[in-house]
């Protein structure tokens, strides 16, 4: 079977309706913005959580902290992933303990980066609650981890893959279905 050409699953305004509604899913899921800290998973879940929290401010009012993980240090493949990997910053300037924390991610897929993300986590406080709210759920869990909040579920075929674009780091937002071998 031939490749499909890529294949929009969100473009721009929908990408943008879709924060949204993640955004007033996490406000109504912590009973508003008290106690709440969103952080984002590097690369684009970052750009996307700090998307949703400046929705959230605007539309209740108060100010929410976020941050950024890097979870290539707590991977369980970091010895397939080469000899020097590329480490982001991980920024929480907050305390976390007691908190309601909602880790942002783009794609979840296996379930391993948000299980990286979730021992980082712990390196940081004890959170009252910790949700995930992601983008896009592809499917394909190898591990036991659901997402709280989902903008777009999406059968993904073997072969295939999910690219988010957006507009700080790729130019534009977009959700684009697409061959693996496709650039």
């Amino acid at each position: 079977m031939p490749p499909r050409d890529p294949t929009t699953v969100l473009d721009a305004r929908a990408v943008e309706r879709t924060l949204k509604r993640i955004a007033d899913e996490i406000v109504e899921l912590n009973d508003g913005i008290e106690d709440l800290v969103v952080v984002g998973i590097q690369r684009r879940g970052v750009q996307l959580a700090q998307r949703i929290v400046t929705m959230s401010e605007k539309s209740e009012g108060g100010r929410v902290p976020s941050g950024a993980l890097d979870i290539t240090l707590y991977r369980d493949d970091l010895q397939t992933v080469g000899p020097r990997p590329v480490v982001g910053p991980t920024h929480i300037p907050w305390v976390i303990d007691d908190k309601h924390v909602v880790i942002v991610d783009d794609v979840l897929y296996t379930g391993r980066t948000v299980r990286a993300a979730l021992d980082e986590l712990a390196d940081f406080g004890r959170p009252s609650r910790i949700a995930l709210a992601v983008l896009v759920d592809r499917g394909g869990r190898e591990l036991p981890i659901h997402a709280d909040i989902v903008g777009k579920k999406v059968d993904v075929q073997d072969g295939e893959r999910i690219d988010v674009l957006v507009e700080e780091l790729d130019g534009r937002d977009a959700v684009i279905l697409v061959s693996r071998g496709d650039a």
